[in-house]
């Protein structure tokens, strides 16, 4: 059925089905999609009608049964939490919240919220980012429990030695430094606040690796030419991911920092860009002709105008809420597959960048500020794809052609 106006609710949750309604045609729900939602809704009330319930004894838990009462009778769609969610988030707009039973938070889970919402708060990380801090973090709490409490009196260097020997075995190096990096976060925070009375994030051992080893993946720049033409730009979809290659390619922006630019960002009379980075630093860059002609084009006429908040990009399906990090990666992806590529990540196009600047005489200076580096030891990496400077400094094997 793909007329929401056909179709018959019946039982408690009638009287909300036209605010339903209204509400994902708001929110850019096509036809068929808000009729599914409204299917589902009416289902539910039946359901809830069957057993003399009514909304206001929704609850996680009876939820979990209406879902595990489709699967019994037969149905194959829209049967996880995801798809109750709109339905969820209307009724919670109306008043009619559903209840959780929300378990108290043990020892060590009430420490990692406070230790999230520091790394958050204080030092400045992306939720992305914090999560992986506090899931290493989880690991090193659960070696601290002792009879349902954290022990942190009794913790010695050694045990910071067996955990990352540990949570290292079997992993990439980028991995283990990953770990070591969150765990020496997590030390300093509990000094902080007085759970260790010695900084012991010095400690941890490092793990062996050589910094700049490897050469940065950039791509060729047909290879960039082939990825932005894969964008068909007579759909929403393509103006919005051939917008977001162009910052990624042009500007040599960070996925997050492609997800979170805002439409206040844009300073079209200055022709300038808000870039909000790591650390949350701020920061203004030239806005191209061609990467703002983009940005206008997905603007006018790409970008719903049922779009949620002021993000700039948003997803093309309904709810048109922001993109989220992953999103803009897989739309580089996606983007490489249509252009017979092999699958690549959004952070190769800031590479590519930056390697076509050395090669093209760019210093690296200017490179560490085009890509926002604190230090230059971070952008001397690309010293090593200046293939021709690297020449005149390289001096004859001995033995060979001369």
């Amino acid at each position: 059925m793909s007329d929401p106006s056909r179709v018959r609710i019946t039982g408690p949750l009638a009287a909300f089905a036209d605010g339903f309604a209204a509400e994902l045609s708001e929110q850019g729900y096509r036809p068929n999609a808000a009729a599914n939602q409204l299917q589902l809704l009416a289902h539910l009330s039946r359901w809830l009608a069957s057993r003399r319930q009514d909304a206001t004894t929704l609850t996680v838990s009876l939820l979990d049964e209406f879902l595990n009462a489709r699967r019994a009778q037969g149905y194959t769609l829209w049967l996880s939490p995801k798809a109750l969610a709109p339905l969820v988030s209307y009724l919670s707009n109306v008043g009619i919240a559903v209840a959780s039973a929300h378990a108290e938070l043990s020892p060590s889970e009430a420490l990692l919220e406070r230790y999230r919402k520091y790394l958050l708060d204080v030092r400045g990380l992306v939720e992305t980012s914090a999560r992986g801090y506090v899931d290493v973090a989880r690991a090193f709490t659960v070696t601290r429990v002792v009879d349902g409490e954290l022990d942190w009196k009794c913790l010695r260097p050694d045990h910071l030695s067996q955990f990352v020997l540990s949570a290292s075995r079997g992993r990439s190096t980028g991995s283990a430094k990953l770990t070591v990096t969150a765990l020496r976060s997590l030390l300093i925070y509990l000094h902080i606040e007085g759970f260790i009375a010695q900084p012991l994030d010095t400690a941890v051992p490092s793990v062996a690796g050589w910094r700049l080893a490897g050469l940065p993946r950039a791509l060729e720049t047909r290879d960039v030419q082939r990825l932005l033409a894969a964008c068909d730009r007579r759909t929403h979809h393509g103006q919005r991911d051939f917008a977001m290659l162009m910052l990624l390619a042009r500007l040599g922006l960070r996925a997050g920092e492609v997800r979170i630019l805002n439409l206040d960002d844009i300073d079209w009379r200055a022709g300038e860009l808000v870039v909000r980075g790591k650390g949350q630093r701020i920061e203004r860059l030239p806005l191209p002709a061609d990467v703002g002609q983009a940005l206008a084009a997905y603007l006018r006429r790409g970008r719903p105008d049922t779009a949620q908040g002021r993000t700039v990009f948003v997803r093309t399906r309904a709810p048109h809420r922001a993109l989220s990090s992953g999103g803009v990666t897989e739309a580089v992806a996606a983007a490489a597959s249509r252009a017979g590529l092999p699958r690549m990540s959004a952070h190769q196009l800031r590479h590519t960048l930056a390697t076509q600047m050395v090669r093209s005489g760019v210093a690296l200076p200017e490179v560490a500020q085009v890509l926002r580096h604190r230090r230059l030891m971070t952008t001397s990496i690309y010293a090593k794809v200046d293939r021709e400077g690297l020449r005149l400094l390289a001096r004859p094997w001995p033995g060979g052609a001369s």
